[in-house]
This record gives structure tokens, sequence and C-alpha cells, in this order.
């Protein structure tokens, strides 16, 4: 009687199960860029722990400030604030050059998006998930700037007459307080995958993205307070006729503009036209019969900023339009 071997393999050694991988491209992406990531976040838990030291200091607690013989506790938040809200303007470029450059052009330079591709990721998919994580980072960098801010600065940037006054139409301290701080981020993520799929150099694209996001910033802050019409005073007394300002217009109103007119209603700078040595575009008539001023009040804070974030916004969108646009046009 014959016999049949066993046609069952012999048991083997178990094999280490493969490191799980984490599914979902966007998971991959901040996975990639976590170290990144941890760090602005570090950053931003820093800056708030120092404003909310500095801003205790200022409430009556000084603490070590005071104990290690630096200044006065008021003007050090204040110094803090004034700079710290300059410095907060680089957020938006910090975005961009991030975006241009590690989150895409990086990628497109090292051909790491063919493997992508290949591997089930369409490259709008490719595209919209590095999109998305540039504009949850864009919106956390917004709110972290619009934080610090509040945390450091809340009721004393329309205190009028305190030592920490901070003027509300100040540049920085407007885009630092508002809405238009979160928009500014998020164009600057549009900016920047728009930037990376252009050039696709990572240092380039970096580049080209900051440029273009500051270029933007300084565009619409020089004419920011033209988008909504400004109020005028006017007076025609003999002491603000001599002082050349008309004597209703709060302290803590933004004037963008201010002179004398004539009997014939022209405006002139008085202090240009002199009666003896007229300049060459004063009226003929010289005689100030009243003062004029153009102003912002401070109500039209919150028009501004949401006029602003309105173009901002849709800047961000023709941004992404054109990045998904150019991708089209250049995957076969």
């Amino acid at each position: 009687m014959t016999t049949t071997a066993s046609l069952t393999p012999a048991p083997t050694a178990a094999e280490p199960s493969p490191t799980p991988v984490p599914r979902g491209t966007h998971r991959s992406v901040l996975r990639l860029h976590r170290t990144t990531l941890w760090a602005a976040l570090a950053l931003t838990v820093l800056a708030l722990a120092v404003t909310g030291y500095l801003r205790l200091a200022h409430e009556g607690r000084p603490g070590l400030i005071r104990l290690l013989g630096l200044s006065n506790a008021d003007d050090l938040l204040h110094t803090y604030l004034q700079r710290g809200s300059v410095a907060l303007l680089f957020v938006p470029l910090a975005v961009a050059a991030f975006t241009a450059g590690p989150l895409v052009a990086r990628e497109l330079e090292a051909g790491l998006h063919k493997f992508a591709w290949t591997q089930g990721d369409s490259p709008a998919r490719w595209l919209g998930a590095r999109l998305t994580v540039a504009a949850a980072l864009a919106v956390a960098a917004g709110l972290a700037v619009l934080a610090v801010f509040w945390v450091g600065g809340s009721g004393l940037v329309h205190a009028v007459g305190d030592s920490l006054y901070l003027g509300w139409s100040d540049g920085p301290v407007y885009a630092a307080t508002g809405p238009v701080a979160v928009a500014y981020c998020l164009l600057a993520a549009a900016v920047g995958a728009l930037a990376g799929l252009l050039v696709r150099r990572t240092l380039l694209a970096m580049s080209a993205a900051g440029t273009v996001t500051g270029a933007v910033l300084w565009l619409l802050s020089s004419v920011r307070w033209d988008l909504f019409p400004a109020r005028t005073a006017t007076g025609s007394s003999a002491r603000e006729r001599a002082n050349w300002f008309p004597g209703d217009v709060p302290a803590d109103n933004y004037v963008m503009d201010q002179g004398v007119t004539n009997a014939a209603g022209e405006r002139f700078a008085p202090g240009q036209c002199l009666p003896d040595q007229p300049a060459p575009s004063c009226p003929a008539d010289t005689r100030v019969v009243e003062a004029w001023a153009d102003f912002h009040p401070r109500s039209h804070f919150w028009y501004v900023q949401l006029i602003e974030t309105g173009i901002v916004l849709a800047l961000a969108a023709a941004a992404v339009y054109a990045g998904f646009w150019l991708l089209r046009r250049r995957t076969p």
C-alpha cells in the first residue's frame, strides 16, 4: 500500500507584519510635514504664553519683570504689541513659502508626484490634498494671530488717552485684529500652491510666492481706506480756520486728508498757498473760509475689514482655480 506525501507546506517562521501605512492622502501629507507643523504649534504656544504673561503684568501682577529690574510692565507690553503686530504681518509670507516649497514644488522637482499618481491618487486629488492641508494651516495661523493680539491688546486698541493707545487704523494693528488676517493666510496658501505648480523649483517657488503675497498685502494696505466712503467735517469759526482743522472730529478717528476752502469751495493746503508766494496749484483766491477734514470713524473699521476680506478671498479663489487649470493643462 502506497502512501501519498502530504501537500501541506511545512510551517515556517512567522514573518513580521509590515508597518501599517497611514491611509488617506491628507494624513500622509500631515505625517510628511509633521516636524514643521509641530514647530509652528510650539511657536504659537510660546507667543501666547509670552503675551499672556505681559498682559498679567500690565494688569498689576508684574512678577518676574519687576524682580529682574526690567522696564515698566506697561511700556514693555506696549513695545511688544507694536513690534509684534509688525512681525505678525510675516505670517502670510511664511504660509506662502511653506505651501510653495515643501508642499508642492519639492515633490514636483523630485518627481515624487508621479509615484503618487501611479498609486491611485489622481492629479486633482494630489493637489487638493495639499491645498486642504495648506488651507487648514492658513486658518490656524490666522486664528493664532488674532488670538495673540486679542490676549495682549484687548481693550487697548481704542483706549484714547491711555499710555498704551494703539491706533486701530495702523496697518499692522488693523491686519492683526480682524478677519482679514485669516483671509491673507488663505490667499498665501493659494498663491503658494500656484507658484509651486508654475515654477517647480523649491527655492524659486518660495521666493515667488512670498513676493506675490507681500505685493498684494502692500497694495491693498495702501488703498484699503479708499474702499469705503470717508466722512467730511467742516468748521468755519475763526479758531478752526486758524488751526486749519475742524473741531468736531474725535481724536480716535482716522484722518485721511485735511485742508481749507475759499469762497468758491476750492480745496487747498494753506501752508503752501501763502498770499505773497502762492504755489502754481493754488487757486486765485487764497482767503480761508472754512477748514475741512476727510476721516473714517471707528465704526468704519468693520466695513473696511469685510470689504477687504472679500477682495482677498476672491483673489484666493482665483489662484486656486488657476492652479487646477494649470495642473490639467500639464497633465498628460
